[in-house]
């Protein structure tokens, strides 16, 4: 039975991965397909995305806490001027915001300006009670101050 086995292991092994390929194609991917048709993973909400540059209550809210964010992570000796709106802000749908501004710093090598791009979420969705609090609100990415934070 050894012999068999060591005789053929070529021919078993591409018998195998047909078998596994077949499957894969004919089963599982067209299982996967119709689990993603289906809206299982779906998310409702009131708010709508946007594909151009908006000003809402809420990306003014949300340009606020990633300015909080910001502030709360640099070094105390760095002198930060924010601006009183941002360049643009766009919604992605489900309560997340990209929001994109520049800042000023001062630090110990002068006066900069940098630009940065911040990705929030805010988490009671529908919910606006919490909307103040920074503990609601999640930064899914920052970047552009790498230098500074």
């Amino acid at each position: 039975m050894k012999k068999i086995f060591t005789k053929y292991s070529i021919f078993f092994l591409i018998i195998g991965l047909g078998i596994l390929i077949f499957f894969t194609a004919k089963v599982i991917m067209p299982l996967a397909l119709d689990v993603a048709k289906s809206g299982l993973f779906l998310k409702e909400s009131k708010e709508e995305a946007s594909q151009m540059p908006v000003s809402t209550p809420l990306t003014g809210l949300a340009f606020k806490q990633c300015n909080d964010y910001i502030k709360s992570e640099l070094d105390p000796e760095t002198s930060v001027t924010f601006p009183d709106k941002p360049i643009n802000a766009w919604s992605l749908g489900g309560y997340q915001y990209v929001i994109n501004a520049e800042i000023s710093v001062t630090g110990a090598e002068g006066t900069s300006s940098k630009k940065y791009a911040c990705r929030i979420t805010y988490d009671n969705g529908d919910d606006q009670e919490g909307v103040n609090d920074l503990d609601n609100w999640s930064i899914d990415g920052l970047s552009g101050l790498d230098d500074l934070l």
